[in-house]
């Protein structure tokens, strides 16, 4: 399977934002959609594509992100999870699987908890889910500015240069910290992850500094159908920190639902 090139996709309008989406693989092919994290893109998966063969794969830019405009409105988990919905519909997808990191995992929670389409089975790696998560990782996450993540992670900035038709770095970064500190409705999905019925794959790096054992634990709990993979000696992006544990696990959650699949 190929990589994200940013250039075969398409641009969806998405109430006041252009959001873009690329699909790789056929289109009778089961569809599994994969959300990337804060200041990241579709590209961030790359690594995994070669193990998804068989798979039409989609990948989102979510609002600001990548190839996407922020928009005028608020960046909030809501938001991105309503815009999924949408750029999904007019793909003409009913029915497919989540792959979430970080924010990404969190939208798919919510669209997990309230289903607009029929869901199969969700991935969630770095994920928290309640608000209350927030009560440890809120000072990291209140002292991100645009020069301090410059500085720390310029490969992402110049990738958002790179690709964003209306780029406004300081601009994108403060809509993006208040969404992540969102305690309203709009924020995370909460105690409304017991909605969900579709299984989910909970996924934690040991050395994750932005989602607790504890709280990952209770989220599995909490599911209806949830599964846990703790990766031991992985970080915040245990997904690529430790590939060659986590795709494996991926292929036989994937595949376990393959087989169950009408």
């Amino acid at each position: 399977m190929t990589t994200f090139d940013h250039e075969r996709g398409r641009t969806i309008d998405v109430d006041g934002a252009r959001i873009y989406a690329e699909a790789i693989g056929a289109d009778d092919m089961p569809t599994l959609v994969l959300l990337h994290g804060g200041f990241g893109n579709m590209e961030d998966f790359d690594r995994l594509l070669p193990s998804l063969e068989g798979w039409r794969v989609i990948g989102i830019d979510s609002r600001g992100h990548g190839k996407s405009t922020l928009g005028d409105g608020a960046w909030t988990y809501q938001r991105v999870q309503q815009d999924t919905e949408q750029v999904l519909a007019a793909l003409g997808v009913r029915r497919c699987t989540l792959l979430g990191f970080s924010d990404g995992g969190i939208a798919a929670l919510r669209m997990g908890a309230s289903p607009a389409l029929t869901i199969d089975r969700i991935v969630v790696a770095g994920a928290t889910w309640h608000h209350k998560n927030l009560a440890s990782s809120k000072p990291i996450l209140q002292g991100v500015t645009a020069e301090s993540w410059k500085r720390k992670f310029p490969q992402t900035f110049d990738a958002y240069q790179r690709l964003n038709p209306a780029p406004d770095f300081e601009r994108f970064t403060k809509a993006l910290v208040k969404g992540w500190l969102d305690e309203t409705p709009s924020g995370h999905p909460d105690d409304r992850v017991t909605n969900i019925q579709a299984p989910v794959l909970v996924v934690r790096g040991d050395d994750d500094h932005l989602t607790s054992l504890e709280d990952a634990v209770e989220l599995r709990q909490k599911l209806p159908d949830g599964h846990f993979l703790g990766i031991p000696f992985a970080g915040h992006v245990a997904f690529d920190d430790a590939a060659e544990v986590f795709v494996p696990a991926l292929r036989g959650f994937l595949e376990q639902g393959q087989a169950h699949r009408p």
